[in-house]
């Protein structure tokens, strides 16, 4: 530690760094877990080729350091008081390098790239999976094993690591090469930064991310064997899969002047979990972005679903694993950007207004599934639409049927959450750049019946990621105590009717609610049709 001339030891804070879909932040944190100082740069995605996406490693790189030089700057601290960094990254977007050189082989591929599409469709259909759901039936019939049944419901999406690998060791012959040599590393956007961070010497990720690959078995936590046999992935090129709050390395002293120790990676989602504190089995936590993301603790078991909530790891902190089921809808922050785009406001600031400045949306619904439904309908053929529409239509008219939409499929995440997990809801925090839409939270806490809190701090996976940092340094003590450093901006309590007692505006909306589910019927398996 810097001490100062007069003998007192210099003020010491916490780093964290999320790389993002659309923009890389860096904060520092102090004590109170207060934002010190940050700095942001946008992340530019390739487009190649129709459906796919990527991004260019070398741009990610400069892009972390350059947050990270400008967070400490903008704190006006200098590197050596940094005592620990956090990463918070995107999860399922990977890339191949050479053991070697570390130079990547490829392009890093998004989660949101759809190259394996056709591939996952085709295996979804195929005898292989028929049989082994049929085995995986009879096998959980005959045990009772929740992980045999969680087998025999398994269904890939692209959205998942698995296929987008299995395309690339299929198209670049380098890659096949490489690995057939050994000479060949696989990870995701936390294990590339933590290899080129310490020169090379660590190959490893942390079990949340592990677990969003879609290759990792959550029961046995470890890689699934099975999977790469089936698949013929090459165990071989995967990372080392350590705790979440773990000390993975140093950074090497020549790229930040100091050396920093790495104290955790963590996928994001499960970051913003962990940053909202939402630490107690039945916490939920909403995080509404570019799609929604409903997570639920569900404490040290993996959750089993039949309708298409994933069970992931939260986090794992020394010998303590905490489970989240997760449900998504993908076109959240899209369609009000799509909104914005089409001028039907200037700011989104005034969205919530427009919406309130007419008693209901006239009839009109809006079903936001510019990129298919996700759970609990899961059908990725769904289209997006407006129904409904009359000469009284106005913009206000519009703007209110997006924002319901948004809350009616929260609604929907929601009940599925409770009907699946069975666990009762003890908190639920929003976070996400969509959270600041008062409309959308007002009805999401009717919708729900209960009370929504919403956080001061949209970033809430930066948070999540120092925080488990500032732990596994000895920053902070406990859990306890993080606690108490959480800070709420407004809590959103479900608005009673007068006339009807303790009767939630909930019953106003069921005619609404059944009219959007009407339409959302109508909006599915339209890709489909000639």
């Amino acid at each position: 530690m810097g001490t100062q001339r007069n003998g007192f030891k210099k003020e010491q804070f916490i780093l964290s760094v999320d790389i993002g879909t659309t923009s890389i932040r860096g904060y520092v944190y102090d004590k109170e877990a207060k934002i010190r100082g940050s700095c942001t740069t946008q992340v530019v995605p390739l487009f190649p080729e129709v459906g796919h996406v990527e991004m260019d490693p070398d741009a990610l790189w400069k892009g972390f350091i350059t947050v990270v030089k400008g967070a400490v700057q903008d704190a006006g601290v200098q590197m050596r008081q940094i005592e620990a960094l956090g990463i918070s990254s995107q999860r399922s977007t990977f890339t191949t390098w050479d053991r070697q050189t570390g130079v990547p082989y490829h392009n890093f591929i998004s989660w949101q790239d759809q190259r394996a599409a056709d591939l996952v469709r085709s295996w979804n259909r195929s005898c292989t999976m028929n049989a082994i759901h049929g085995v995986m039936k009879v096998l959980y019939f005959l045990s009772r094993q929740k992980r045999l049944l969680a087998a025999s419901l398994i269904v890939f999406s692209p959205q998942h690591v698995t296929f987008r690998l299995v395309w690339v060791l299929a198209h670049y012959k380098q890659v096949r090469q490489a690995v057939t040599e050994g000479n060949c590393c696989f990870g995701t956007i936390d294990t590339w930064l933590l290899f080129k961070l310490t020169k090379g010497h660590v190959h490893a990720t942390d079990y949340s991310n592990a677990s969003s690959t879609g290759i990792f078995d959550s029961y046995q936590m470890c890689w699934s064997g099975f999977l790469c046999s089936l698949l013929s992935l090459p165990l071989s090129i995967l990372p080392k899969v350590e705790n979440t709050g773990h000390n993975f390395g140093s950074t090497d002293q020549s790229i930040f002047g100091v050396s920093i120790p790495i104290m955790s990676m963590m996928a994001d989602q499960q970051a913003a979990m962990f940053g909202e504190c939402c630490f107690d089995v039945g916490d939920v936590k909403i995080t509404m972005g570019t799609g929604t993301f409903m997570d639920i603790n569900t404490g040290s078991k993996p959750h089993t679903s039949v309708a298409g909530l994933y069970p992931l790891v939260g986090w794992k902190i020394g010998s303590e694993v905490v489970y989240l089921a997760e449900g998504n809808s993908a076109d959240t922050g899209t369609a009000i950007k799509w909104a914005q785009n089409l001028e039907l406001f200037s700011d989104v600031k005034e969205t919530s207004d427009m919406a309130y400045s007419v008693s209901d949306s006239d009839g009109v619904c809006f079903v936001p599934s510019f990129s298919g439904l996700q759970a609990p309908l899961n059908d990725p053929k769904a289209c997006a639409s407006l129904m409904g529409l009359k000469p009284t239509t106005t913009k206000s008219h519009l703007v209110r049927a997006i924002l319901e939409s948004v809350a009616f499929r929260n609604k929907q995440l929601y009940e599925t959450m409770l009907k699946e997990t069975r666990i009762p809801i003890t908190k639920i925090r929003v976070d996400g750049g969509v959270s600041a839409n008062d409309f959308v939270m007002q009805l999401t806490a009717d919708l729900f019946g209960r009370k929504v809190a919403r956080r001061q701090h949209h970033e809430m996976s930066c948070l999540g990621a120092a925080l488990v940092a500032g732990l596994g340094a000895g920053y902070w003590r406990s859990q306890g105590e993080l606690k108490k450093l959480h800070s709420t901006d407004r809590v959103f309590l479900p608005q009673v009717v007068p006339k009807g007692g303790a009767d939630s505006r909930n019953r106003e909306y069921i005619p609404v609610l059944q009219r959007w589910e009407r339409a959302l019927r109508r909006s599915m398996n339209w890709y489909n049709k000639p």
